[in-house]
């Protein structure tokens, strides 16, 4: 190239890009209830729907496995029906008689499913199909109540939902609730999905809310319980009469109203047709059309003059507060505070629910956030009305507890901070304090401390029933297959007994059906955990105690391989000796001598004894203890130490124990092993 000659190179054009849209954050003061200090600060951590659900989980996954089976009614009308379904024979309670037919086999049969995954898994062992349902309750209670937490968050106030978190997750009742086998427990989870939707403000585009929100109501009480939809009537109430997220002049508010009452209807019909397959299953297996839903009201609002549910006891209008306070401690006045804590601040913090003041085409905040406050207070009231009464009856609101109480929780701080201002007329001070901040930390610290320690109680006093049934199927019967020769157990005394215990293959439960083994149970009926938990081949059967009412029977039975077409037979043969006048039927009993086991609580320091109950545990001659776990002596024990659990020999001083034992019947079990010896 010659010399002095300059060139000009051009760069290729390239393609236009469009910037990346810039993602704004969500507005955390966006909610109905609005801070009044620290607002440009940044905001307490609240985990996000994944992290919240992990959380969740973990918890809700120890419950699964550790928490006890509190009502005998979770046994005898759902786990034992699902047994049934599952293995071919269990009890049969009256309840789920064709002649009464008041439990729905559409919601058991939700739960087989997990009972047949557990089945693939680890075959035909019962007790991990125990676990399997109580797992998925637990992840189906995970997720419902991460969505309502999140709807909190979002809907109503960041602190409000940080406070429902931790009081959901610290609960001592949503410990038992959310894996309890019950149609109340299915009724909380559909209700708490509801009001995740409910948060949202209505408005006529916001068809997802009424349609999403009225079938997670409709699905509590056509499958689970039907007395849960009178938790719903604000939330109509709302859609039918409330302007919401509208703005309506005058000249409008007829069609507006026509359009929202058509919305309603179409969303009610739509709901409705959950009916179809509930009452499908429900006709399949009593036989006949059945509708349970109606029945159960017809039983408990309607009942004749001889039944009805005041025959199984009737209790205080005191009993849910003391059983509520049981369960959530500091927040249960909190959370019946809370419209009239709203109602302060209308008159003394009115700017905590929005600066602007509602015309006459607009919802008040006040009114919106008191309509989301009367749910807990319309169940509290229906259910207190009730003579007959059950921790279980309260399930249904229990999230609806944790949240009215953190809306007064969090009332009372912005009053706290309405009276640092006035009296030190500094914003600033108030926005720097950690009074505010150290005031609900010190309320939730001691609610999940509270909680907490009632729910060891749970475990230390209380679980000896499920412990001790497990002694049946891991100790007893692999001793019993091991001394005739069936299986052959390392000794576990020396080490390669040891290494060769632990390599060998799990034991084959149904070698013990020759031995034809019968467990039963006396005044300790009501704490039977199920069949689930007692191996199949051991017979579970009623020896006649003080108690004078009606137990259940025994389902008839089919072959455990038999598939559900076999089943729908069982279900609709109508039992005899059930009756739902709660009357005796001696034909269930069987004689104490015909028992090879038998499970029993005894008190040796206070001793009772009757005709009908006998001190087994005390009968050395006859009964030999194959297991006894300490079980709290309630009515001789402390009420403050038997109510919450603390470390330390101190604290327990003041609680007396008993013995709850599996027996074994020496003669008995004797008699079968030599009968059955391997030579």
């Amino acid at each position: 190239m010659a010399a002095n000659i300059q060139t000009i190179h051009f760069r290729r054009p390239e393609p236009k890009t469009t910037p990346a849209p810039i993602v704004k954050p969500k507005n955390r003061h966006a909610g109905i209830l609005q801070d009044q200090l620290r607002r440009a600060q940044r905001g307490p951590w609240c985990p996000s729907f994944s992290t919240a659900l992990k959380i969740f989980l973990l918890i809700r996954v120890a419950g699964a496995m550790y928490s006890n089976i509190q009502d005998c009614d979770e046994v005898f009308n759902f786990w034992e029906p699902l047994h049934y379904l599952d293995r071919g024979y269990g009890f049969q309670s009256w309840e789920t008689s064709p002649v009464y037919s008041i439990r729905s086999w559409a919601y058991t049969m939700l739960h087989l499913l997990p009972t047949q995954i557990a089945k693939l898994l680890v075959g035909g062992e019962k007790r991990p199909a125990f676990f399997a349902v109580r797992l998925t309750l637990a992840a189906i209670s995970s997720v419902c109540e991460t969505a309502f937490y999140r709807a909190v968050v979002e809907r109503i106030n960041y602190r409000v939902g940080r406070y429902v978190f931790f009081m959901l997750l610290f609960s001592a009742g949503m410990w038992t609730a959310s894996t309890a086998f019950l149609p109340s427990s299915f009724a909380m989870y559909a209700n708490t999905l509801a009001f995740s939707f409910a948060l949202e403000p209505s408005g006529s585009s916001n068809m997802k809310r009424t349609l999403f929100a009225t079938l997670s109501f409709a699905a509590g009480a056509i499958i689970g319980w039907p007395f849960a939809l009178a938790v719903a009537i604000p939330f109509v109430f709302e859609e039918l009469f409330m302007f919401g997220a509208d703005r309506v002049p005058p000249e409008l508010k007829l069609s507006w109203m026509l359009k929202r009452w058509k919305r309603m209807l179409v969303c009610g019909a739509v709901a409705s047709l959950l009916f179809i397959p509930v009452v499908a299953l429900d006709t399949l297996f009593y036989g006949k059309l059945t509708l349970v839903p109606w029945n159960i009201v017809k039983y408990n609002v309607f009942p004749d003059s001889q039944s009805g549910p005041d025959l199984y006891g009737t209790e205080p209008a005191s009993y849910y507060l003391s059983n509520l306070l049981l369960n959530f401690n500091v927040l249960v006045p909190l959370a019946i505070a809370a419209l009239p804590a709203l109602a302060i601040t209308y008159r003394f913090d009115r700017r905590r629910l929005g600066e602007r003041t509602p015309t006459a085409d607009q919802s008040s905040p006040f009114i919106l956030l008191a309509v989301r406050l009367a749910p807990m207070y319309i169940w509290m009231q229906v259910m207190t009305a009730q003579s007959h009464k059950e921790e279980r009856f309260m399930f249904p609101i229990y999230p609806l507890i944790c949240f009215n109480a953190a809306v007064t929780l969090y009332l009372m701080r912005g009053w706290l901070e309405t009276a640092f201002v006035k009296v030190t007329k500094s914003p600033y001070r108030a926005s720097i304090s950690p009074l505010f901040r150290r005031f609900t930390l010190s309320v939730i610290t001691a609610f999940c401390v509270l909680s907490v320690s009632h729910i060891l109680t749970q475990w230390e006093y209380y679980h000896a029933p499920l412990t001790v049934i497990y002694s049946l199927e891991g100790e007893e019967i692999p001793r019993i297959l091991n001394a005739t020769g069936h299986i052959h157990l390392a000794s576990p005394t020396d080490k390669v007994g040891q290494d060769q215990l632990e390599m060998e293959p799990r034991i084959d439960l149904n070698l013990i059906r020759p031995f034809n083994l019968r467990l039963c149970i006396g005044k300790e009926w009501h704490r039977f955990p199920g069949h689930y938990l007692v191996p199949d081949g051991v017979r579970v059967d009623w020896v006649k105690s003080e108690f004078d009412g009606m137990l259940p029977g025994h389902f008839l039975e089919t072959y455990i391989d038999g598939g559900l077409i076999e089943r729908v037979q069982g279900t609709r043969a109508i039992p005899t000796g059930l009756n739902d006048l709660n009357k005796e039927a001696p034909e269930f009993y069987v004689d104490i001598s015909e028992c090879d086991y038998l499970m029993d609580l005894d008190f040796p320091l206070h001793p009772v004894s009757s005709l009908h109950e006998p001190r087994y545990a005390a009968d050395n001659a006859t009964w030999e203890r194959v297991k006894c776990k300490p079980f709290l002596d309630a009515r001789n024990s402390w009420i403050l130490s038997r109510t919450l659990w603390m470390p330390g020999s101190r604290w327990q001083e003041g609680n007396e124990f008993g013995d709850f034992c599996l027996l074994k019947h020496k003669k008995n079990v004797e008699k079968k092993e030599k009968a059955m010896m391997v030579h």
